[in-house]
């Protein structure tokens, strides 16, 4: 005959190891939730920092860009100030002038000085007469019909067209030739 041995302190036993183990458990849980909390407080912080370094950058190349285009609007200025004292002195030499090949020599020179000054600080011509027309450097305002010249060959300009690097300031006005 077999007895089965009901002993109640072992289901206090295995209420007790039930319960150890949900608390460890629960603190495992605590602890993991407790981690991911110091984590994400830490990723919070990171965050909040790079968002205020980017707005400070942000604000910095703002400041930097609006000084770059004062300033070199400045620089461009100055060139262009020995420029007028030129023109001035050419002025009050004009009211004793007789000779015209005088004036003409000192307008030549004040011209030359400009174009100088205006290319120092990146203005370039564009090349147009005799070459073949491209819409991306001149506007065709006439076109003329000719034997003389291939079609397409910008046969006069009308206006100078001026670049600076590869963006155009002002295409260059043109006549442009076309088949008879």
């Amino acid at each position: 005959m077999s007895h089965k041995h009901n002993n109640p302190f072992k289901k206090d036993i295995e209420i007790n190891e039930e319960s150890e183990k949900t608390e460890e458990v629960q603190q495992k849980n605590e602890d993991t939730e407790s981690h991911l909390q110091e984590e994400y407080d830490k990723l919070n912080q990171q965050y909040i920092r790079l968002a205020a370094d980017f707005d400070n950058y942000r604000k910095r190349q703002e400041q930097e860009r609006e000084s770059l285009l004062k300033y070199g609007t400045e620089n461009a200025l100055k060139k262009m100030i020995d420029i007028l004292d030129n023109f001035d002195r050419g002025a009050k030499a004009l009211e004793n002038v007789e000779d015209c090949k005088q004036v003409k020599d000192s307008f030549n020179l004040i011209h030359k000085q400009v174009f100088e000054t205006l290319q120092k600080l990146g203005l370039e011509e564009i090349e147009a007469e005799g070459k073949e027309f491209d819409p991306n450097f001149h506007d065709a305002v006439m076109q003329t019909p000719t034997s003389e010249h291939p079609e397409h060959t910008i046969i006069n300009v009308m206006q100078k067209g001026y670049k600076m690097g590869d963006k155009v300031i002002r295409p260059a006005l043109v006549n442009v030739a076309t088949v008879e």
